[in-house]
C-alpha cells in the first residue's frame, strides 16, 4: 500500500489499507507533535523524534516478528496478524504531551494505557469494529497469549523498538541492541514468547542495553531537573487556574488546566476529543506566555525552563536529611519573599528507581534445544544479569543554581 523510509530500518512497508487510514486519522497524526523523550533535547540536542516514529517502528519490527514465527509453523491467521499489527500501531496513542513527563501532572488517575484504549474503542466504532481483534490483544483477553507479549511484556516490540531510536538520536550508543538478531530467535512454546538457546547473548546485552539508557538518557540528571521543573509550571499553572486566577493558554489546554477530570468522566466524548487535540506546542505556547504572568513562582520557574536556566541537581544513593532540605527551602523562600508552598516549586526532592528486568513479571525465556525452558537469569552465566534484577532507587533534590553554594 505504502512505503516510508525510516532512519532506523530504511524503507518499512504498510500492507494493509486500514493501517494507511489509521496512520492517517488525525488521532495518530498527532503523534507527530508529541516527542518520544520529552525535554531529553535539553541533553541530548538530537532527541527531536516524535512518539510517530516510534510507533511506525514498533509496527514494523512487528511485521518481522510475525514473518519469523510464522516460518517457523506458528499459526497466525491473517486477521491475529491484522490484529496485533494494529494493536502494537495504537499502543501509544494516549500519550500526553511530552510523553511520560507530563503522565500524571495534567489528568490525574488516568494513565496513557487508558486513554490509548478509549481511543482505540472509539475508533473502533469509527471503522464498524474492524479493531476489534486488536482490542482484544492489547488487553490480553485473546486466547493466544503470545501476541500480546508481542505487544507488552519484558521483550516486546515497544522496548525492542524505543532502545534502538532512542540510542540513535540520542547519540548514546550503550543503548544500540540487535533487534534483527532477537527478533529472528524468538519462538513460541506452550502460548509463551520464548528466546531460543542461540540468541542468549543478545538478550543479555538487551538487558544491559536498557539499564544503561535508564541512567544515562531517561533519568539524566539534567533530563530529571527539566522535567520536574515542567510538572511544577504545570502545577502552579492549575493551582492559579482554579483559584480564581487568570492563565493564558490554548483552549485545548485550558480545558485541563481549570478542570480535573476522572476516569468516568474522561470517557465522555468532549473530554476524550479534547484530549485527542493537545500536544507540545499547547504547552509550550502557555510557558512563553506565563514568563510574563504577574505571579512571581510561575514566572521565574517558566522562564527558567524556556531559557534552560535549569534547576541545580544532586543525586544521591541514600535519602537526603529533611533537615537540610528544609534549610535550603527556608533560605530559599526568605530570598524570593514567597510561601511555604510556593518554595516547593523551586526546591524539589523525590526519588527514581531503574530495574532493567523485573524477574517476577513476565519472564524472559530461554528454550534450549532439547527442549527445557529457564529464565534468562537462570541461563545466563553472566553474574551480572543476576545482579540487574534488581532494582536501583536514588534519591534527588532540585534548587536554583544560585543557592548552590548554601547547599
Amino acid at each position: 500500500m505504502k512505503i516510508l523510509n525510516d532512519p532506523i530500518y530504511g524503507f518499512i512497508t504498510i500492507r494493509y489499507s486500514i493501517i494507511l487510514n489509521l496512520i492517517d486519522h488525525p488521532y495518530f497524526q498527532r503523534l507527530n507533535r508529541i516527542k518520544q523523550l520529552g525535554l531529553s533535547y535539553l541533553v541530548y540536542p538530537g532527541a527531536h523524534h516524535t512518539r510517530f516514529h516510534h510507533a511506525i517502528g514498533c509496527m514494523h519490527l512487528m511485521q518481522n516478528s510475525l514473518e519469523v514465527l510464522k516460518v517457523k509453523d506458528i499459526e497466525i491467521t491473517e486477521d491475529e496478524e491484522l490484529g496485533v499489527l494494529i494493536a502494537i500501531l495504537l499502543h501509544d496513542i494516549g500519550h500526553g504531551p511530552f510523553s511520560h513527563a507530563l503522565e500524571h501532572t495534567l489528568v490525574h488517575g488516568v494513565t496513557h494505557e487508558d486513554i490509548s484504549l478509549l481511543l482505540m474503542d472509539k475508533l473502533n466504532k469509527e471503522f464498524d469494529g474492524k479493531l476489534s481483534l486488536a482490542i482484544k490483544i492489547f488487553t490480553n483477553k485473546y486466547k493466544k497469549k503470545f501476541l500480546h507479549q508481542l505487544v507488552s511484556s519484558q521483550l516486546d516490540m515497544d522496548r525492542l523498538d524505543y532502545l534502538k531510536r532512542d540510542s540513535f538520536y540520542s547519540g548514546v550508543s550503550e543503548g544500540v541492541v540487535s533487534s534483527d538478531r532477537i527478533i529472528n530467535m524468538l519462538n513460541v512454546y506452550e502460548d509463551e514468547l520464548v528466546i531460543e538457546e542461540k540468541g542468549i547473548y543478545s538478550i543479555e546485552k538487551f538487558i544491559v542495553a536498557r539499564r544503561l539508557m535508564y541512567w544515562q538518557v531517561y533519568l539524566h540528571k539534567t533530563v530529571l531537573s527539566a522535567e520536574n521543573l515542567l510538572v511544577e509550571i504545570l502545577k502552579r499553572a492549575i493551582y492559579l487556574a482554579r483559584n480564581g486566577g487568570d492563565v493564558h493558554c490554548s483552549p485545548v489546554l485550558k480545558k485541563f488546566l481549570y478542570e480535573s477530570y476522572d476516569v468516568s468522566e474522561f470517557e465522555e466524548s468532549d473530554i476524550l476529543e479534547n484530549f485527542t487535540k493537545l500536544d507540545d506546542s499547547d504547552i509550550y505556547s502557555g510557558i512563553k506566555a506565563w514568563c510574563e504572568h504577574s505571579d512571581f513562582t510561575l514566572s521565574s520557574i517558566s522562564k527558567s525552563l524556556i531559557n534552560r536556566n535549569l534547576p541545580k541537581v544532586l543525586i544521591q544513593r541514600e535519602p537526603f536529611e529533611a533537615e537540610r532540605i528544609q534549610s535550603l527551602k527556608n533560605q530559599v523562600k526568605e530570598s524570593y519573599g514567597i510561601t511555604d508552598s510556593e518554595v516547593n516549586h523551586f526546591v524539589i526532592s523525590s526519588e527514581i528507581a531503574n530495574n532493567a528486568y523485573n524477574a517476577l513479571k513476565d519472564k524472559i525465556n530461554i528454550k534450549y534445544k532439547d527442549g527445557t525452558i529457564a529464565n534468562i537469569t537462570e541461563a545466563s552465566d553472566n553474574f551480572n544479569i543476576r545482579a540487574l534484577t534488581e532494582p536501583v532507587k536514588k534519591y534527588f533534590v532540585c534548587y536554583p543554581k544560585e543557592f548552590r553554594g548554601k547547599w
